[in-house]
């Protein structure tokens, strides 16, 4: 089982095509480092793919989710902003209820 401890979402859209190697490059660029035990929550300009960076301790597991229909509720873009989730707003973001959990107006 992968042990995540932090989870942090990118406030600025992330080009889908971008692999691993590029996705590893922002996280690096923005917050210094990918630390281990780490989650980076990426979306695309319209919110409707997301994709998460994972930091195992050992190396980076890329996923992603594309929704059929629908937009995710994603915050509003801010210039070289990341925030922090908990598992709890993880898992409302993941239900779509995002934007309430957090207080944001989507």
């Amino acid at each position: 089982m992968i042990r995540i401890e932090t989870i942090w979402l990118a406030t600025e859209p992330l080009d889908m095509r971008a692999g691993t190697e590029t996705s590893l490059a922002r996280v690096i660029a923005v917050l210094g480092a990918a630390k281990p035990h780490c989650a980076y929550l990426f979306a695309n300009h319209r919110a409707t793919r997301m994709k998460v960076l994972v930091h195992d301790g050992f190396g980076v597991w890329l996923a992603a989710r594309r929704l059929n229909q629908g937009k995710l509720h994603w915050p509003g873009i801010r210039q070289g902003c990341e925030m922090e989730l908990d598992t709890e707003q993880l898992q409302a973001f993941v239900l779509g209820l995002l934007g309430s959990v957090l207080g944001l107006a989507v």
